[in-house]
């Protein structure tokens, strides 16, 4: 500790080589204390799904362990899952086995590090940004990295030997690349607000010209459709359909093999949340001031900045398990259909029609302020307007429709009744 502190004091936050000491340890102490945060909350969120699910269904959920709220139910499932029997398939091939459920969990663990939850925090040795890793790329990172999770779902598929397990695996990759396009096509009108692609310059952006969910309303609809996809949550929980493949891609894990692929499930949906509030709510910028966006930082104005953008990001876990327990699961053509024939192409033209309009207002001289933000919302509510209430007629988003028109169907079951075999039934 004597040589912490020392190197501490000797270190110059004004420059990179002296100051190299004291951005190791701090990155060192941000990594603990954000990982810790996010594994336990991973952990706590089971409880809280079970807890909120059965809030929605008028029932009791855990509490038998940890006192009448069940606090130690997730602890006791953890325990439960180490100390049962690790079990392998004699046909599975065992490496590759193995690894996938690891392939699976790390991409998921590793995209929160590129994520700012607070504004800086000045301490003797200079600012200390709120994010654990702060990369010029971080959005395109989290892109790129958060992709490869699919790898594990198919691996954990094809080397389970098992028919089930496969298909769920298939189902996965092709369900989570043709989401992935939707949705980094979704962000890139934010970037051309933001004009760069680094986290906090887009938080800081939405400071000074409002929320993007406002501005930016459809590509706000398509990422949050695009990111239930990818995390595998209903209404597009195909890869693990129950009824159809007994559990999907992971049908015969069992023990911590099996419990990494719900956690790492878990955990996305962590970082889908956190991704949310970044991009298009603010992210952790302190309404009604600009002293968390420019200074002078204070601690008590970091601490609020990471309250809100946690309380940002709770709601939206609080939405993925409300939506889960609320809607029914798409068909799989549907689920495809809405993929490739509805999110793509608007997100496409949703993009052109954007830049179309920043072009028209940068070159019209008009500065980024209320009224270029006012502009750009009267614009985007037109075009909420005409996607909403006049190109979906619950024909192209609505998990209950037919392919087939009502006459279709008439003749079909007038076919039927006349066929010997209904004839036959019938006698």
């Amino acid at each position: 500790m004597m040589h912490i502190a020392a190197l501490l004091q000797v270190a110059d936050p004004q420059l990179p080589s002296t100051g190299a000491g004291a951005f190791i340890i701090f990155t060192l102490i941000k990594m603990i204390i954000v990982f810790t945060v996010y594994m336990v909350g991973a952990a706590l969120l089971t409880l809280a799904e079970r807890k909120v699910s059965a809030w929605i269904q008028n029932r009791h959920g855990p509490n038998r362990v940890g006192g009448r709220g069940g606090w130690l139910q997730p602890a006791a499932d953890g325990v439960k899952n180490f100390m049962k029997e690790e079990t392998y398939p004699a046909a599975a091939y065992k490496p590759i086995f193995i690894l996938a459920p690891i392939l699976a969990f790390i991409p998921a663990l590793t995209t929160v590090a590129v994520i700012p939850f607070g504004a800086p925090l000045p301490t003797r040795w200079g600012l200390i940004p709120m994010i654990v890793a702060d990369l010029p790329v971080g959005f395109l990172f989290i892109l790129a990295i958060s992709s490869l999770g699919v790898y594990g779902i198919v691996l954990a598929g094809w080397s389970s030997n098992n028919k089930y397990a496969l298909l769920g695996g298939l189902r996965s990759s092709a369900q989570m690349i043709s989401y992935e396009i939707s949705m980094g096509m979704s962000t890139i009108p934010v970037l051309l607000l933001a004009g760069n692609v680094t986290l906090n310059t887009i938080v800081n952006q939405q400071a000074y010209g409002g929320w993007n969910v406002v501005n930016l309303t459809i590509a706000f609809f398509i990422f949050l459709v695009a990111a239930f996809a990818e995390t595998n949550r209903l209404p597009f929980d195909l890869p693990e359909a129950e009824s159809e493949l007994i559990a999907g891609y992971h049908t015969e894990y069992s023990a911590m093999k099996f419990s990494l692929f719900p956690i790492s499930e878990y955990c996305n949906m962590i970082t889908a949340s956190a991704l949310m509030v970044t991009l298009f709510f603010g992210g952790w910028d302190v309404p009604f001031t600009g002293r968390d966006n420019v200074g002078p930082f204070s601690g008590w104005l970091t601490l609020l900045s990471i309250v809100i953008f946690l309380a940002k990001t709770l709601f939206f876990l609080f939405f993925y398990i409300w939506i889960r327990w609320t809607l029914p699961r798409f068909r799989y053509d549907q689920l495809m259909s809405l993929g490739w024939r509805f999110m793509l192409p608007l997100a496409l033209s949703y993009i052109v029609i954007i830049a179309a309009v920043i072009l028209a207002l940068d070159s019209a001289g008009i500065r980024r302020g209320a009224m270029y933000s006012s502009i750009l919302g009267a614009v985007n509510m037109v075009l909420v307007v005409l996607v909403f209430a006049i190109l979906d007629r619950g024909r192209i988003i609505s998990p209950s429709y037919a392919r087939s028109r009502a006459d279709q169907l008439a003749r079909l079951k007038s076919a039927a009744s006349r066929s010997p075999l209904s004839a036959g039934a019938t006698d």
